[in-house]
């Protein structure tokens, strides 16, 4: 895992010109240029960082400043960093991948205006915490709050990020489910140790997996929340009464019985 600054696959495109002058000159412009690394910094958008045919680099542009190469400047939309964008970096530590099965397949994000964007995949950037030691102020670790930015080549001829809950993918023979995804936010930690099993005390390769003992206190524990279950149950059992003549009428009922018994 990388800090601060990663290689991506090489992108050979097209900037927007004003983004090399502060958005100050040359609006309408472009130059072709190669994207070959990205800087992700906690809390602002992902930076591009290029080279020009002059030989000259340019750092940190965000993913509004390019469109594909095959393009005229004059038939790609001008969009806004967060129309192309959902989320800033999530940490300063990015990791660059290209996933085999995702690799060149087609796919659509819905966007803010509610309007799907149709394009293909490049390749993927996720974010986590390195070391233990350092103070962790992100949400790259947390599962509700984790996202990862999937990079797509539109058809509209600009670039993309966005996360999973945002894309739909095509895959001829596989997604043949054309409806929209219900599923909830993803909260828990899953931890496959987070159990009471421990190993037997041997030097055995092949060693057994038992149960961990109960010391004194875990059974004290034990028996004092089943005595709470049974005080629960029996007040839940109680019979209660909102005014006086339902507890009357309910006493009356009771002495009948007895003088019948």
């Amino acid at each position: 895992m990388a800090y601060l600054n990663s290689n991506i696959p090489p992108i050979y495109c097209k900037i927007r010109k004003e983004y090399l002058y502060d958005l100050k000159e040359h609006m309408g412009e472009s130059e072709d240029c190669v994207i070959f690394a990205i800087t992700s910094i906690s809390g602002r958008a992902i930076l591009f960082n290029i080279m020009l045919p002059n030989g000259a680099c340019y750092w940190r542009l965000p993913i509004s400043a390019f469109f594909q190469k095959s393009y005229d400047r004059a038939d790609v939309p001008d969009m806004q960093t967060h129309e192309l964008e959902l989320w800033n970096s999530f940490s300063y530590w990015p990791s660059v991948t290209c996933f085999d099965w995702l690799d060149g397949v087609a796919g659509k994000y819905l966007g803010l205006d509610k309007k799907f964007y149709h394009g293909k995949y490049l390749f993927t950037i996720d974010w986590a915490h390195p070391d233990v030691n350092i103070l962790d102020t992100e949400h790259s670790e947390i599962p509700q709050e984790h996202k990862c930015a999937h990079i797509l080549e539109l058809s509209n001829g600009n670039y993309a990020a966005q996360p999973n809950n945002r894309i739909l993918w095509h895959i001829n023979s596989y997604t043949t489910d054309n409806s929209w995804p219900d599923f909830k936010v993803q909260t828990t930690y899953w931890d496959a140790e987070d159990n009471n099993m421990v190993t037997e005390d041997s030097d055995k390769m092949f060693y057994e997996m038992q149960e961990k003992e109960k010391s004194v206190s875990d059974l004290l524990m034990d028996g004092y929340k089943e005595e709470q279950k049974m005080y629960e149950k029996e007040e839940k059992d109680k019979r209660t009464y909102e005014k006086y003549k339902e507890y009357a009428h309910d006493l009356s009922f009771e002495n009948d019985s007895n003088k019948n018994d």
